[in-house]
Formats: structure tokens, sequence, C-alpha cells
């Protein structure tokens, strides 16, 4: 059930915008509650980077983002720790401080180049700030509208696409989720969760393109992202399934159509929005009934819009023929369709 629309950004051709279901905030609130990261599952383009920004915005929080590669190690969602620029001091500061041994050694101190990672922020946000202030550098910027955050407001995480990173990263970040501290390089003393603060909600997103560790998906509160269904269990349509099947359309035609309005509501009329999802509907039952990798969905139909949008300002202020919006919408839809709906080779005409 679609309960509310939470505009991230606007400009005069787009909003930015989330729409909201009931099972989404629910999540969210289950794992606040609980004390565990969200896990939110799903294909690429569902939504799952907008729902974490849409989750901060709507707690009033502070968001901090990191995208996983597979490059990533654990390690770097707690610190990082510049190795490079720690060798090119040290071989200047062996020549200027050579006959003062304790200077030196404050200049090669390892807290001097290590940076607070997201996770440090969530854990304990006054220690990552102060940590940044004696290294001579600033934390995120605030957005605008949260001039007035403070520490105790608490923080959202955004820890994008664990499933690039091989197993021992999310495997490297249970012993942080249990015992919500950690002991950077050069430190003593462990860094420890600020108890005079919010828990931080931490969302986690995976494509699913590599299987997660059950021990990490355990301690995490689980949210599945997924378009409606569009075909039947068989993948096509039986003739005594044709009232279902039209029902089952109609239901996936309305979640993008909602979601098209929510986005381009002034500038694309109903009727362009509905026939834009029935041509990604054509498409994406054709690619799952050819089992096909790659399947259009959300996002190549808010690119679709998006396209449209642009393309038809242009069309319309050079209409020598007197054309009427519905045919200027036909003709760049027949003309882009293909680009951005048929991603996979070999799919039928």
């Amino acid at each position: 059930m679609t309960t509310e629309t939470t505009i991230l950004s606007a400009t005069t051709t787009e909003r930015i915008a989330h729409v909201w279901e009931d099972s989404q905030w629910w999540a969210i609130r289950a794992a606040r509650a609980a004390n565990r990261p969200l896990l939110i599952r799903g294909e690429p383009g569902i939504g799952k980077t907008q729902l974490a920004y849409a989750a901060a915005k709507k707690m009033q929080r502070r968001i901090i983002p990191f995208t996983v590669d597979s490059t990533t190690e654990a390690r770097d969602l707690m610190w990082s720790f510049d190795a490079v620029t720690r060798l090119a001091e040290a071989q200047v500061a062996a020549h200027l401080c050579k006959d003062d041994l304790e200077e030196l050694k404050r200049k090669m101190n390892l807290q001097r180049f290590v940076k607070p990672g997201p996770l440090w922020y969530a854990i304990n946000w006054g220690s990552a700030q102060k940590h940044l202030e004696k290294i001579e550098q600033t934390p995120p910027p605030l957005p605008p509208d949260l001039s007035n955050w403070q520490e105790s407001d608490g923080v959202v995480i955004l820890i994008d696409e664990i499933d690039k990173a091989n197993s021992d990263v999310p495997n490297g970040l249970l012993e942080v989720f249990g015992m919500r501290q950690f002991t950077p390089q050069g430190w003593e003393t462990p860094i420890t969760a600020n108890s005079q603060v919010k828990p931080p909600l931490i969302v986690i997103t995976t494509n699913e393109e590599r299987a997660l560790p059950d021990p990490f998906v355990r301690r995490c509160v689980v949210l599945q992202l997924k378009l409606p269904d569009c075909t039947s269990a068989e993948g096509n349509e039986l003739r005594n399934q044709e009232k279902q099947d039209k029902e089952q359309q109609e239901v996936f035609l309305q979640y993008l159509i909602a979601r098209g309005k929510a986005h381009f509501e002034r500038l694309i009329p109903e009727a362009q929005l509905r026939l834009a999802a029935e041509l990604l509907l054509k498409d994406r039952r054709q690619a799952i009934r050819k089992n096909q990798r790659l399947k259009p969905g959300q996002a190549e139909y808010l690119d679709f819009l998006r396209a449209m949008t642009v393309l038809a300002a242009e069309e319309k202020n050079k209409n020598q023929e007197g054309d009427t919006d519905e045919v200027i919408y036909k003709r760049i839809s027949d003309n882009i369709q293909k680009f951005l709906f048929e991603k996979s080779a070999g799919v039928e005409q």
C-alpha cells in the first residue's frame, strides 16, 4: 500500500521523489527498534539507494554514503589509512627533523594518516569529528535542510552494493555490528558507541550479484524490494487465466504510473505515463520469458520519461507541422523505446 511521497530534490524538468509503501517504513522502524542493519535486496534500479536517502530525510538524520567495489575491505568501512602520504612525508621529515626526534615522531604518528569511515561516524560521530579536527580535515557537508542537525539526532549510514565485495567484507563487519566498537590502526583503546545519542540506522543494499554469508544476513533486518509480477507462473497468458493476467498487468502498470507521477506529474500527461508503462511491461515480460538476465524495470521507466520530457520540449519548439502533443509523444516513443528498454541481445522486435 502506497502511503506518501518524499521529495528528495526538484528541478524544472524533474522531481526526485520516493513513493513510500507501508512495508518499507515498517522495515525501517523494525531495524531501528532491533538496533540491526537493514539489508535491502532487489534488482538494480528498483530504488534501494533512494530508499536510504528518503529514510534519512523523513527521519531528519544526516546520511553518510559509501559505495562498495571489488577492492573494498571491511576496514575501509571503519577507517582508511593513507600509507602513500605517510611514506612521502616521512622522506621529507627525515631531512627537516633529523635533529628533533620528538617532532619527527609527531609527524609520523599513525593517527595523522587515519581517516574515519562511515561506521566510525555511525558508532561515535563526536569521536570522528574530533579526530578530523586534529588532522585538520572537515566532516561531510550538511544538506541545506539539516542546518540545525546535531549528533544527538542520529545518522543514516548507507553501504551500497555490498555484493560487489568478496565475502570477507560482510564477515569482517559482524563483530562491529555486534560489539559496536572497533580499534583503528594506531589507537590503543577502541572507538565505542556513544550511549547519549540515537543508535545509527545502517542501510545495506545488494543487487544479489553474489550470495552474502548466512551469519551476516542473520544479523540484519531484511527488506525485499521488487516490482509487481507481470507474468503468470507459466510465463504466458493461459486462456483460463485471462482475467487474472489483466488484473496482474494493471497492478504492474499502476505501480509504475504512480512513480512516474511523483517524478513528472506536471510535465507528462497521465496517458503518456501509461503508454510508457505498457511499453516497458511488454519488453519486461518478453525478457522474463526468454530468461534474459537484463530485464527493464523501474530505472528504465524513469529514464524513458526523463528522455521523453527533454525531447518533447525540443520537438514542440520546432513543431512547424502543427503536430498534436499525442503525435509528438508517439513519435518520440517509437524512436527511443528500443534504446532504453531492449537491453539484452536477441530481444524480439
